[in-house]
């Protein structure tokens, strides 16, 4: 058996159970989908392990997140006893995307290659820290990371057949890496 899932078994995350709202039982959910209350349209969720699902049933959104009840859980403490759990969906539930957006979890796993072929490293992560996708490139020639702006001057091009992704160094990258060189040299 493989390390890497299948298409078919791949999950994504959609969201993930905050405090207990109330006493009757209703959470507050971080989710990860356009729309909050969406997180229901794909039936049975399941935890971090799989092992269990959940049906969720949107109340309605505050500031917090989305106010919802969760299947089987009727009172506060049975609310609190999910908190921090995360929230995952098959990938093949999830409808297709547009042309140039995708899935967090498609971009994870990419071979990152220059634009002639040679291979640089691969994607382990993307973040957003609110001023838009960032994605985390493990180099093979270091095991470094580094974080890089997902756009199309750094990545020009997403293969996801070929599961690779092509990685223009930022200039900044190299005058950082240069001035570095400069100080250390000049003592």
């Amino acid at each position: 058996m493989t390390k890497e899932k299948s298409a078919e078994t791949r999950r994504v995350l959609l969201g993930e159970v905050g405090p207990a709202h109330g006493i009757r039982g209703e959470v507050i959910i971080k989710t990860f989908t356009a729309e909050a209350e969406s997180i229901a349209s794909y039936g049975d969720l399941e935890n971090e392990s799989g092992d269990r699902k959940f049906t969720i049933h949107p109340v309605r959104i505050s500031s917090k997140g989305l106010i919802a009840r969760i299947a089987g859980v009727d009172d506060r403490t049975a609310a609190e006893k999910l908190r921090g759990m995360k929230l995952y969906v098959a990938r093949d539930r999830l409808p297709e995307t547009n042309a140039g957006e995708f899935y967090h979890s498609d971009l994870i796993g990419l071979r990152a290659i220059e634009p002639s072929g040679a291979p640089i490293g691969s994607i382990t992560g993307v973040h957003n820290f609110g001023a838009g996708d960032i994605l985390e490139v493990k180099f093979d020639a270091t095991g470094m990371t580094e974080f890089l702006p997902f756009n199309g001057q750094v990545f020009p091009d997403v293969n996801l057949v070929d599961k690779t992704i092509i990685l223009i160094m930022p200039a900044m990258s190299e005058i950082g890496e240069g001035s570095n060189a400069d100080r250390d040299r000049d003592g």
